[in-house]
């Protein structure tokens, strides 16, 4: 199938790619960038390149997603503006992109009659625009598939991690902060670990090759016809505390001959809810013939994400730093 991909400049999208080529699909990505995320090529083989190439557009013209998806067998969608307390103190990107793009998304593979796949929030019901626009997203796919046909599957999956995950500043020039790059590059530089609130509250990790496993396999069982009228939610059946996340970092980065850090708690942020539980109901993978025990365990997923800073960022990071 030649799949179309929006958001293929960013994390997810970039692992998304190398899934679906593993498989013997095309993929053209759809991204405002006019790029594939970095490092993307560089892992494949060299037949493998062909079978990719980039489509400058935006999600939110829907003039561009209809041509686009005229020239697709499905579409996997994932473009999104990101983020939690960095969207709160200006609610319309995110509301006005996330939302716009998905109708574009769900109104162009319903007129073409081809299969779709929709990431949704992993911290579904918080009181931020992320997390309150991807909501109404997933609540207008079941109207799709409910009223127009449309062959959906909609994907939930907690915070992604793995290898390319790109860090906020200082160590890195993303605009949002993730939970594994940040404890990851504060570990390895001897920095205090900053975890928001008591750290008792629970925020699943999934390893970004699973959720892009299930991503690929949502949209095959679309491309057949055969629609999950549930969310897919990828993410571990054990559950951890952010603290105890915290803690396995530090093990990990001490394993590799690193020092460590030690741990501080910061006040919570805007948009996130104290206490609040992110986990998700793994269960649901059945349909795809997945379980948790099919997930990579969160040891070794962080592990092997340790390793890559180590060998890929850690290097400049150094050279960065020296006087």
């Amino acid at each position: 199938m030649r799949i179309g991909l929006t958001g293929g400049a960013g994390f997810i999208g970039g692992h998304t790619i190398e899934s679906l080529v593993r498989r013997g699909h095309e993929v053209v990505v759809f991204d405002h960038h006019g790029r594939i995320a970095p490092g993307v090529m560089n892992g494949l083989a060299s037949h493998d390149r062909e079978a990719v190439v980039a489509h400058w557009g935006d999600t939110r013209d829907e003039v561009s997603v209809t041509e686009f998806a005229a020239h697709v067998d499905g579409i996997i969608h994932l473009a999104s503006v990101l983020g939690t307390q960095e969207t709160v103190g200006n609610p319309r990107p995110a509301v006005m992109t996330n939302v716009q793009s998905g109708l574009n998304v769900f109104e162009a593979c319903a007129q073409y009659d081809i299969p779709c796949v929709n990431i949704c929030v992993g911290n579904k019901g918080m009181a931020n625009p992320y997390s309150a626009s991807k909501t109404c997203v997933e609540s207008l796919g079941e109207m799709f598939v409910r009223d127009r046909g449309l062959r959906l599957n909609q994907v939930r999956a907690v915070n992604a991690y793995g290898p390319r995950q790109v860090m906020a500043a200082p160590y890195g020039p993303s605009r949002v902060r993730k939970i594994l790059p940040a404890f990851i590059a504060r570990a390895l530089t001897g920095s205090p670990i900053e975890v928001y609130g008591d750290g008792t509250q629970v925020s699943d990790m999934v390893w970004v090759g699973d959720v892009a496993n299930v991503l690929v396999s949502a949209l095959e069982m679309a491309a057949k016809g055969q629609v999950c009228h549930e969310i897919l939610e990828v993410g571990p059946a054990v559950h951890h505390q952010v603290n105890e996340v915290a803690e396995m970092v530090v093990e990990s980065v001490q394993t590799f001959g690193h020092s460590g850090a030690p741990i501080v708690h910061l006040p919570m942020r805007p948009g996130e809810t104290p206490g609040a539980n992110v986990t998700v109901n793994p269960d649901t993978l059945q349909f795809l013939g997945l379980g948790a025990e099919d997930l990579r365990p969160l040891k070794d997923g962080i592990d092997r994400t340790v390793q890559w800073y180590i060998e890929h960022w850690l290097p400049g990071w150094v050279r960065r730093e020296a006087p």
